[in-house]
């Protein structure tokens, strides 16, 4: 028995091994576990939200960044392998819920956040006070070249054109499916799916002609490019909201009080600088955010 017992103490380590790595099990040391999608925006993001719940209650948070896109963290809320993530009211109404297009920021905001709690038991927590929209980008010289500005104007053209989207775009309703016809939008080929990481530099290397950004996103401005407006209004707001379980913010109701001071505290300006201090200057998001909550007074 006692030559076994080392066999038996080895099982039982690998067990508890399996048992840690498993995203079905407890959270182990941690209180709550926060997600975030797959791009700088959201990384900095679920790191404000981490530390402002470390710094206003005794609660430990674990952070999981580029934890996937929409539907991946929605799933995992729901599953309760995350507590809370920051989605867009637009993305939840369009893609999560399956609803047609509302232009009015506060009738979308309403209706999420009734749905949300009937159907999921989870709580939308208002804006953080910014929009964040799809953007329609195209290189500073194509636009003085044909003299367009609108999504209307460049439908002409884009027969010629080359397109890039991200998965996510290309796929939901309220991204590339509604907005082609909408504008009647064609390109010489199908649209390459790319990665959100790679869009921008196979823009400006001129692999495609046309990609799908965000409209905070640094590289804009910074890359000289130009953003074409959305001249039918088919876009509906994409407003940040923090998104929790509904069982989490009753075992933990500190939370609520925690994250009220971040509502409605971040512009699209604010929010385009904090992106380029991370992808342009290289700056680390742990101090980056710092920084941002000192400055607010967070």
């Amino acid at each position: 028995m006692k030559k076994l017992f080392p066999f038996f103490s080895l099982i039982l380590v690998l067990v508890l091994l399996i048992t840690s790595c498993n995203p079905n099990s407890p959270h182990g040391n941690s209180d709550i576990i926060i997600a975030s999608k797959d791009f700088t925006e959201q990384d900095i993001l679920g790191e404000l939200l981490t530390q402002q719940i470390e710094a206003k209650t005794h609660l430990k948070v674990d952070l999981r960044p580029r934890l996937g896109g929409t539907f991946i963290c929605h799933n995992a809320i729901l599953t309760g392998k995350i507590d809370a993530y920051i989605e867009y009211t637009g993305t939840a109404f369009s893609a999560i819920l399956k609803q047609a297009t509302i232009h009015d920021p506060q009738i979308v905001y309403d209706k999420l956040r009734k749905a949300y709690a009937q159907k999921f038991n989870l709580e939308v927590m208002p804006g953080l006070g910014f929009e964040d929209t799809f953007a329609m980008i195209i290189r500073g010289e194509t636009a003085q070249k044909y003299q367009v500005k609108t999504l209307s104007e460049v439908a002409k053209y884009t027969p010629q054109w080359r397109a890039g989207f991200g998965y996510e775009f290309r796929e939901r309703q309220d991204g590339w499916p509604g907005l082609s016809q909408t504008y009647g939008l064609q390109f010489s080929q199908s649209p390459q799916i790319m990665d959100l990481g790679l869009i921008y530099r196979a823009l400006i290397q001129k692999q495609v002609d046309f990609i799908a950004g965000n409209s905070t996103d640094a590289q804009i401005a910074r890359l000289g490019l130009s953003v074409l407006e959305d001249d039918r209004h088919y876009f509906p707001p994409y407003q940040p909201v923090p998104i929790i379980r509904q069982t989490t913010l009753q075992k933990y109701p500190q939370l609520r009080e925690a994250i009220a001071p971040l509502i409605g505290r971040i512009s699209a300006d604010e929010m385009r600088h904090l992106n380029n201090l991370v992808e342009a200057e290289m700056r680390d998001v742990k101090e980056v955010v710092r920084e941002f909550r000192k400055a607010k007074g967070l």
